[in-house]
């Protein structure tokens, strides 16, 4: 099998809302972002399919020097993603510190399962969300610099989104992303979210985590510039199908979230990627 056949079969495995977007695109750069994606994707299962910290760790450590040599002369690394990520990183100069940084940002998750305040959460998320929407944006393209301001604060946006979906399912593995600031603020003890106990103080809560995630939908479209808008089409029909999502738990009643995992499905996603790639996207 070759690298990119590799990375197809790893993207089409997961199902994400991700894949939806990139059917618009030309073969060269939806080649590339199923490269970025099944990179992310092989990080995130390294940290999240084993039950034994340490061993991740080395796992991860593992990954930490196979890419570096994606950006080493004379050198070609193992694993197929990083051996097809090393050609979409020469072609699109996909910088090696945002690469970088999102091992960094997995790493935080062996030892990091709790967040005192949302400045703490936002660095997370900037690591495992914000730097994947800069290498997105720079292989769709860009004339204006702020477009990468733009694509970092919609990574942040999609972030949230995941995090508040997920609120139950990470609660079983005894992780709570949810600042504990904010928890402390809508008297929302952690062993309610701990032991999937819905209250009226929880439901505040997750009301508010809905609503801040809607306005940095907002602010991510504000820093895109006009010029750059055409060729980012592909992040913002992604953006699009993260905020029905998150529309869909508002409507659903946030609550919830500690019960099941709310998603769209497949079907609807691709109606709401050609409605996006042809009338924009407006939260």
């Amino acid at each position: 099998m070759t690298p990119i056949a590799y990375c197809r079969r790893k993207a089409r495995e997961s199902g994400s809302s991700f894949l939806a977007a990139f059917c618009f695109l030309s073969a060269e750069k939806k080649d590339a972002l199923t490269v970025l994606y099944a990179y992310c994707r092989e990080l995130d299962d390294a940290v999240d399919d084993c039950s034994d910290a340490q061993v991740a760790k080395t796992v991860l450590a593992w990954w930490r020097s196979d890419a570096a040599k994606i950006f080493a002369a004379g050198q070609t690394p193992e694993h197929p993603v990083n051996q097809a990520l090393q050609s979409v990183s020469a072609q699109f100069a996909l910088p090696e510190d945002e690469l970088t940084e999102i091992i960094n940002g997995m790493e935080m998750d062996l030892h990091h399962v709790r967040y005192a305040e949302f400045d703490d959460l936002k660095y997370y998320c900037y690591r495992v969300a914000g730097v994947v929407g800069r290498l997105i944006a720079r292989i769709l393209g860009f004339r204006d610099p702020q477009t990468l301001a733009y694509a970092e604060t919609l990574g942040l946006a999609l972030q949230l989104t995941n995090i508040i979906r997920d609120v139950g399912e990470d609660a079983r593995k005894g992780r709570i992303y949810l600042p504990m600031s904010e928890l402390q603020r809508f008297n929302v003890p952690a062993q309610t979210i701990l032991s999937a106990t819905p209250t009226p103080a929880f439901a505040e809560l997750m009301a508010f985590q809905i609503d801040r995630a809607g306005q940095t939908y907002r602010e991510a479209l504000a820093l895109l510039p006009e010029c750059d808008r055409k060729a980012q089409k592909a992040g913002l029909v992604m953006g699009g199908i993260y905020h029905a999502l998150l529309q869909e738990i508002r409507l659903d009643g946030g609550e919830n979230v500690l019960k099941y995992k709310i998603k769209i499905p497949n079907p609807r996603k691709m109606r709401l990627a050609l409605k996006i790639w042809l009338c924009g996207f407006a939260p």
